[in-house]
């Protein structure tokens, strides 16, 4: 505990020095924007707050459409109005972003701070730094939730994900995401194809057909979510049986709210999630985004938004200082998607396949779904 208090003494003298130095040059308000629920509410007790108590007077509005986020900022960019001062995305929509210049390039090591070690950030994040606009804030992964109570009598638990298919053994409605991505990977994992060779296969007209037609043998038995939040509601209400979500929201519905869910880790999905600051912000609003960024993603800050959700941190330095939930009092770390039990069969998202291939495999799902 010594080392952390330390560390945020320390991280606090730094930013209220900064903060006084540099407050005349900056703007007072800040929009980020996020994708609400508990990943959001985890950002605001970690960053947003603590920032606001060193800061007097700044203010921090919310919007809750960082899935809308490529569309939303390529409209505001076409209008020459960018509204946003800091987007929270997932890898794939940043390489997608920095690639349309819509996203602004940094330098990792003159943006963010170093590890408390003095370890350049660029070493710290390492690997996760995939873009030279992303700005990584944690692993998670897209996994499975399903009712424990509604497992039919004499039959085991699923543990497969090639079970989310079988609705002989496991009959009710299934959640899925409103989108072709990890859907169609899962697809062709339970169709026959090796976990090694499913991009290539994805990549082909007949590949993603063969997802497609997988993912028919479900159609009928599936409510497509659209917000993170969707599937936790639907599997607490009993309309689902099984649904697709991002872990932290299935540990904030089982941990947090006590419901009757249970988790299937398999084939879960690792990815990457991040911020980047739209391009072309005037330099008040940049300074203090670039504030704020600073602080956001120091060593300390980014264990201690996994005490509030079960969330990697992205920076190497951050792990050791991750221990119990900070209000419920348990251990993090066996809720954590990498942690060994939970990451026994993985599958690695490819987020260069999907900025690449998004656009034209989406309009094929929307018509796929429309039918």
């Amino acid at each position: 505990m010594r080392l952390i208090k330390t560390i945020s003494a320390t991280a606090l003298l730094v930013a209220t020095s900064g903060a006084a130095f540099a407050d005349d040059h900056m703007t007072s308000n800040m929009t980020l924007v996020s994708w609400g629920g508990a990943y959001q509410a985890s950002q605001v007790a970690a960053y947003a707050e603590p920032y606001k108590t060193m800061n007097p007077g700044v203010t921090i509005t919310w919007d809750e459409s960082s899935n809308e986020a490529v569309a939303k900022l390529r409209a505001m960019n076409e209008a020459n109005n960018v509204t946003w001062d800091l987007v929270d995305v997932v890898a794939s929509d940043a390489l997608r972003l920095c690639d349309e210049g819509l996203a602004m390039e940094i330098d990792a090591d003159e943006l963010l701070a170093p590890a408390p070690d003095g370890t350049s950030a660029e070493d710290d994040f390492g690997d996760l730094l995939v873009s030279d606009c992303f700005i990584p804030q944690i692993v998670y992964s897209t996994t499975f939730g399903y009712r424990a109570d509604m497992v039919p009598e004499g039959v085991s638990a699923p543990d497969d994900i090639c079970d989310v298919f079988d609705l002989k053994t496991y009959p009710g409605m299934r959640s899925l995401e409103k989108r072709p991505i990890n859907n169609m990977e899962w697809a062709l994992l339970c169709d026959g194809v090796a976990k090694d060779d499913v991009y290539d296969v994805l990549g082909t007209p007949e590949g993603q057909e063969q997802a497609l037609a997988k993912l028919a043998t479900i159609k009928d038995s599936v409510i497509w979510w659209s917000a993170g939040a969707d599937t936790p509601q639907q599997l607490a209400d009993g309309e689902v049986f099984m649904g697709s979500t991002y872990n932290g929201r299935l540990f904030s519905a089982i941990e947090e709210q006590g419901q009757p869910i249970a988790m299937l880790w398999d084939a879960q999905v690792f990815d990457l999630d991040g911020w980047i600051i739209p391009a072309g912000l005037p330099e008040d609003r940049l300074a203090r985004v670039k504030d704020f960024v600073r602080f956001a993603t120091d060593t300390q800050r980014l264990a201690d938004q996994a005490k509030y959700i079960s969330y990697g941190p992205a920076r190497k330095s951050s792990a050791p200082l991750v221990g119990k939930h900070a209000e419920l009092g348990i251990e993090m770390a066996p809720h954590m998607p990498t942690d060994p039990e939970n990451s026994k069969n993985t599958f690695l998202y490819n987020y260069e396949f999907w900025a690449d291939y998004r656009d034209d495999i989406d309009a094929k799902f929307q018509a796929w779904l429309a039918q």
